[in-house]
């Protein structure tokens, strides 16, 4: 009898359940007639703690319009002149880029056209930057390089060849044996205008940042200070093209000459590694710059971001060494158990053909020419915006003071602050967000930083003082001369008001971190 009545209390729950499903398939049916907005998940859902997947799907054309909402929120992504990460696609380029997404290209035997794709990228990004073919090029048809997840994974990937190289130098100069050359802790001289990636490589390889901080004059690592910092325990010099406060160089050719004559001298083998985040898509299209590439025989490799000043989309990066031996054959794994045998280089593995896919667009698309227009380009739209800061003025005196290089040998990037004369109750950061009320986002920042390892906050100069502020616009394709005339505006109309009313003009959300702990894009 129990058995009965459990059983049937059992078929009467699960008809419920039925019914209740099929009554909130007719309610969606009903719903998808109308659209979204005459939906309930228009008038009734919210994203505010949500902490599980739905119980129920929903229409793809809602699901579509509840992310549109999401991204109404945000900033204008064209009027972001914050980050360097390109923005700009062709109807074409969205079609390469869905291609892209269905292919692993972690998975080389099954997709060997597509990789094919890659190792021509890897070999037009090799050549652009002057890297000599290696011993062993007719063997593997391709140059020692990866494509990565950004330039964050290819500093780290360069990072790791530097340090496996010294390892194996140190053991060698000191007699120690593989384990004893483990508790030997490495370090590596970089300026103290680094980006993140370097932060990230300190920290979880377990090296010793050495960092000299540059003057606001230049914004440049030294050859002097290289020179003062560097010993036996020297893996590498990171030169940066390009940082991203101000857009300056270094003096990666200096540098070679200094680290040429310690090593001489010393009988070291410290060489660089340069950093060319974002100036590795603009620098190989200014003539008049001295070398920086593989030219100089110290420079053992070189990361950009492809989604930069490349014009490819988020997430594409790209590493060269100058050879495989003793270099990028020390981050080399070879796969085997996907049907066939293929070396990996990245620090993760399965990523889809995305970047890959929309970076050879780009370089068919523009070709060599194209991307020297882009750059003359960006660097016109760069002067004229420097121009239009330079000509504001404030009882007889300039508003602001030019921070950046200027019109040549630099990035087409915009660094200023305030001029400190007119001893103004506002700084730079209240300026960036004043000139958000006029939906631009520029980059305000405090002249300091964080230690890496310490988390100590210093001058980001040795001559400045690290309450000071700068803020700085990064000029790229999309920023054209019409938007650029709309953004000195709002630079104006942004003065006026915080003249008028001070820092109480107004009163966005504060930046999450009022000192530099490295740039993420």
């Amino acid at each position: 009898m129990n058995s009965g009545t459990d059983s049937a209390a059992a078929s009467l729950n699960a008809a419920q359940q039925r019914i209740e499903k099929l009554e909130s398939e007719v309610e969606e049916l009903r719903e998808n007639r109308y659209h979204y907005y005459a939906s309930h998940y228009a008038s009734d859902e919210t994203l505010s703690g949500n902490k599980c997947i739905p119980d129920h799907g929903r229409p793809p054309r809602f699901t579509w319009r509840l992310i549109q909402d999401v991204h109404e929120l945000d900033f204008q992504e064209k009027l972001n002149t914050s980050s360097y990460v390109n923005v700009t696609f062709e109807p074409e380029e969205d079609e390469v880029a869905k291609l892209g997404y269905r292919i692993n290209l972690a998975d080389q035997t099954v997709y060997p056209s597509s990789f094919k794709l890659h190792d021509t990228c890897v070999n037009m990004v090799a050549n652009l930057w002057n890297c000599p073919e290696p011993e062993d090029f007719d063997e593997k048809g391709v140059q020692a390089g990866a494509q990565t997840v950004g330039s964050t994974e290819a500093c780290l990937l360069a990072g790791l060849c530097l340090k496996f190289r010294w390892r194996k130098w140190y053991a060698a100069q000191h007699g120690l044996s593989e384990d004893e050359v483990l508790g030997v802790r490495p370090n590596m001289i970089i300026s103290s205008c680094f980006q993140c990636a370097w932060e990230k490589l300190f920290k979880y390889m377990d090296i010793e940042p050495r960092i000299t901080q540059t003057t606001v004059r230049s914004f440049a690592i030294s050859a002097e200070a290289v020179c003062e910092l560097v010993d036996d325990r020297t893996i590498g010099v990171v030169c940066i093209m390009g940082n991203h406060y101000g857009g300056q160089y270094d003096p990666v050719h200096e540098v070679d000459a200094a680290v040429t004559a310690v090593n001489k001298e010393r009988n070291l083998q410290v060489g660089i590694h340069v950093d060319a985040a974002s100036g590795g898509f603009i620098a190989p299209f200014q003539t008049d710059l001295p070398p920086w590439d593989f030219r100089l025989a110290n420079v053992l490799s070189i990361s950009a971001s492809g989604h930069k000043f490349g014009e490819s989309v988020c997430g594409t990066g790209w590493v060269i060494w100058r050879q495989r031996n003793n270099l990028s054959e020390h981050v080399a794994v070879s796969v085997s158990y996907l049907g066939g045998t293929g070396e990996s280089y990245t620090l993760n593995f399965s990523r889809p053909a995305t970047g890959v896919y929309v970076q050879f667009y780009k370089f068919m698309r523009l070709g060599l020419e194209g991307y020297a227009a882009l750059e003359a380009g960006m660097m016109g739209v760069a002067r004229y915006i420097r121009d239009g800061l330079k000509h504001m003025t404030l009882h007889g005196m300039p508003t602001f003071q030019i921070l950046d290089d200027g019109d040549t040998k630099s990035l087409p990037v915009v660094a200023a602050r305030l001029n400190p004369q007119q001893k103004l109750p506002f700084n730079d950061i209240d300026l960036q967000h004043a000139i958000a009320e006029d939906h631009w986002y520029v980059s305000g920042y405090r002249m300091s930083m964080t230690h890496p390892i310490t988390d100590k906050k210093q001058p980001l100069f040795f001559d400045e003082d690290e309450a000071g502020t700068m803020f700085r616009v990064v000029v790229k394709s999309n920023l054209t001369r019409y938007l650029a005339d709309d953004l000195l505006r709002a630079i104006r109309r942004a003065l006026e008001v915080l003249l008028e009313h001070g820092q109480a003009g107004t009163r966005r959300s504060r930046p999450k971190r009022a000192h530099h702990r490295g740039h993420v894009c």
